[in-house]
C-alpha cells in the first residue's frame, strides 16, 4: 500500500460562543472557528481524514500556513510512501518542515499523521485504539471550559456544567492574579466536588504565579497548567518545589525530547497531552509512555476540533486511560462542523466511537459546506 494522494480542505466553522484565553480571543461566534482536514488515499483506493485546528493566539499556525504547509510541502514529501512506516512517514515530514524549538508546524503535522492513522487502520478494519493494541475503550471524562472576567460570571458558568453533570472544570485564568484568585474561589464555592483545573496559558510573571499557585493550594484547586512562558522550565521548576498545588505544562512540552529535559529539570507533575501540539498519535504516545515511565501525571486537551479532531483524541485517550481531557469543540464552542451527529457526549463524558479509524464516517459533501475557498 501507498499513499497516492494528499487533499487539503480549509473550513471556517461557526462558534456558539467566545473562547478567551490569556493572550485574546481565540474564536468568536462573529469570526467562526478556522479548521483544516486533510484527506490522505491510498494506491488502493483506502481513504483516512485527519484535523488542524490552529489559532494565532495559542501558536504561530494560522489557517494560511496550514494549508501551505500542508500542499506544498509536506504532501508531496509523502506521496509514494508506505502509511504503515508511520516512523518513516515523520521522518519525511521533519526533512521538509525541519524541527526548531518544537516539532515544526506540529499542527499541520498532526493532521497528516491522523489521517494516515485513520487509513491504515480502515485498511485493517479496526478503529485506532485496536491499532495501538488497546480494547480498554472506557469513558473519557471531560472538562468545561470557564472562560469568564469576573467571580459571579463564573460561578453561572460553573453552574451550567454542573446542571449538564460534568465533573470538572478547566478555568482560564492569566489575566489579574487577584481576579484570578477570586474567580477561582468562585468556582470552588459553586462545584466543590468538581476536579478544578486552572490554566494560565502562560499568562503570569514569576510573582504572580507564586501567589495563585499558594492560592489555588489553599482553595483546593486540583491542578495549575502553565503558569509561566513555555521557555522558563526552571521556573517551572521552582514552582514544583514550593508549591503544594501539582503544576502542569502544556505550551512548555511540543515533543518527547522536550518532555525529557522537563522531567530532567523536575519541572512538572503533570503533562498536558494534545494530539495537535505533538503532531498528532506518534508523538503524543510517545510522550504518554515517556510520562508514565517517569511517573508524570497525565489530563488531556485539545483545541475546540471539531468531531474528527475531538473523537481522535476521545481514541487516545481512551486508550491509555486518560480520564480527564478538556475537549470542548462539540460539546461546548462549535455550532456545526462536518459528522456533527456521530459523537456521543453524555453528561460530561465522551465514548469512543466504535466503528473503524477514528470512527467517523466523514462525507465530503458535508465537509464542503463549510469550505472556505
Amino acid at each position: 500500500m501507498r499513499i497516492e494522494q494528499v487533499e487539503v480542505f480549509p473550513l471556517r466553522l461557526p462558534l456558539r460562543s467566545e473562547l478567551k484565553i490569556a493572550r485574546g480571543s481565540v474564536g468568536s461566534p462573529d469570526s467562526g472557528a478556522p479548521h483544516i482536514y486533510v484527506r490522505v488515499t491510498s494506491d488502493d483506493g483506502t481513504v483516512g481524514w485527519g484535523e488542524a485546528r490552529p489559532s494565532h493566539r495559542w501558536s504561530y499556525e494560522t489557517l494560511e500556513t496550514v494549508v501551505s504547509t500542508v500542499r506544498g510541502y509536506l504532501a508531496p514529501a509523502i506521496v509514494g510512501a508506505n502509511p504503515e512506516d508511520i516512523q518513516g512517514i515523520h521522518d519525511r515530514l521533519d526533512t521538509d518542515i525541519a524541527p526548531g524549538a518544537t516539532t515544526g508546524q506540529p499542527i499541520a503535522k498532526c493532521a497528516v499523521d491522523v489521517a494516515i492513522h485513520d487509513l491504515l487502520a480502515r485498511s485493517r478494519g479496526v478503529s485506532v485504539s485496536e491499532l495501538f493494541g488497546s480494547r480498554r475503550g472506557g469513558d473519557v471524562h471531560l472538562t468545561w471550559i470557564v472562560s469568564e472576567p469576573s467571580p459571579e460570571k463564573a460561578a453561572k458558568a460553573t453552574s451550567e456544567a454542573v446542571a449538564l453533570g460534568y465533573s470538572g472544570v478547566k478555568v482560564k485564568v492569566g489575566f489579574s492574579a487577584e481576579v484570578d484568585e477570586q474567580i477561582l474561589a468562585a468556582v470552588k464555592e459553586t462545584a466543590p466536588e468538581f476536579f478544578i483545573w486552572a490554566d494560565a496559558n502562560s499568562g503570569y510573571n514569576v510573582a504572580h504565579a507564586r501567589k495563585i499557585a499558594e492560592a489555588c493550594a489553599r482553595l483546593g484547586i486540583d491542578l495549575l497548567e502553565q503558569p509561566l512562558p513555555a521557555n522558563d522550565l526552571l521556573g517551572h521548576r521552582n514552582l514544583v518545589e514550593r508549591s503544594d498545588v501539582p503544576i502542569a505544562l502544556d505550551e512548555s512540552v511540543w515533543d518527547p525530547a522536550q518532555l525529557v529535559q522537563a522531567i530532567r529539570l523536575e519541572a512538572l507533575d503533570t503533562l498536558v497531552v494534545k494530539l495537535s501540539k505533538m503532531a498528532g498519535f506518534h508523538r503524543a504516545r510517545r510522550c504518554i509512555e515517556i510520562a508514565r515511565a517517569a511517573g508524570v501525571e497525565l489530563v488531556g486537551s485539545g483545541l475546540t476540533e471539531s468531531p474528527l479532531g475531538f473523537m481522535a483524541g476521545v481514541q487516545l485517550f481512551s486508550a491509555y486511560g486518560v480520564e480527564q481531557a478538556d475537549l470542548n469543540g462539540p460539546g461546548q464552542y462549535l455550532a456545526d462542523g462536518p459528522a456533527w451527529d456521530q459523537i456521543d457526549i453524555e453528561r460530561g463524558r465522551a465514548t469512543p466511537s466504535a466503528g473503524i479509524g477514528v470512527g467517523l464516517d466523514i462525507d465530503e459533501a458535508d465537509v464542503r459546506r463549510f469550505l472556505r475557498e
